[in-house]
């Protein structure tokens, strides 16, 4: 299922930034940079959750929490540069579901995401392991196992190969991609993406020079190829 996640923060960068994120993990995202925008939004259609930030133009998080719950019972998780103890307790005692302190790291963002998700939606928890052709790939271990052989995988090409098997058939762009592994300004960055890429294909494939599964969409980004399964 592909979950509608509100966005809802006053700095446009970040905004766009997080968008980049959730779409590389298969999300849909809407933005909102100020309360009347998130809930002129949320009334025009339900978001499946919400990432909020505490400070906004014209108001708090704290009372726009209310004003959405009063609309829905909908997943919130603030999204905040303030990390006093005092704000996380307020924000959490007002029924948030987390509250997550900038910066943070793309992948802790979604895993703290899909963790509220699941647990509201009772989605069941992804596989332990998954295959692409001859290659097991063990998401619990963060390893490969190919021929009796176990792989292991930095933390950059796991989530790579992750942002890419919850996309596999589609193309992923270069900029998703990055956001997923980067926060901050993402200039400068597809060169060492490219790096990743490379290192990724040989642990992944039996010919990196020739890949099967791990294609380069000229211009666009990269795309894992979805197996047709008899």
């Amino acid at each position: 299922m592909a979950y509608d996640i509100l966005v809802v923060d006053d700095e446009p960068g970040l905004r766009e930034m997080v968008q980049g994120i959730l779409a590389g993990a298969g999300y849909t995202a809407r933005l909102a940079g100020t309360c009347a925008q998130a809930l002129q939004q949320s009334r025009a259609k339900l978001p499946d959750g919400v990432l909020l930030d505490v400070m906004l133009p014209d108001g708090d998080g704290f009372a726009l929490l209310g004003q959405l719950r009063d609309l829905a019972d909908l997943p919130v998780l603030f999204l905040s540069a303030r990390d006093e103890d005092a704000d996380r307790l307020r924000g959490l005692g007002l029924g948030a579901d987390d509250y997550i302190t900038k910066p943070f790291l793309a992948q802790e963002l979604l895993l703290r995401l899909g963790a509220v998700l699941r647990r509201v939606y009772r989605q069941p928890a992804p596989p332990e392991a998954d295959r692409l052709g001859e290659t097991e790939l063990c998401w619990g271990a963060g390893v490969l196992r190919r021929a009796g052989r176990e792989i292991p995988l930095t933390a950059k090409e796991f989530t790579l190969l992750k942002t890419l098997w919850a996309n596999r058939g589609n193309i992923v762009t270069i900029d998703a991609l990055c956001a997923a592994l980067w926060t901050g300004p993402l200039v400068g960055y597809e060169n060492t993406l490219m790096v990743h890429i490379r290192r990724l294909r040989e642990k992944l494939e039996a010919d990196p020079s020739h890949p099967k599964y791990l294609k380069t969409v000229r211009g666009l980004g990269y795309r894992l190829v979805r197996e047709e399964r008899p």
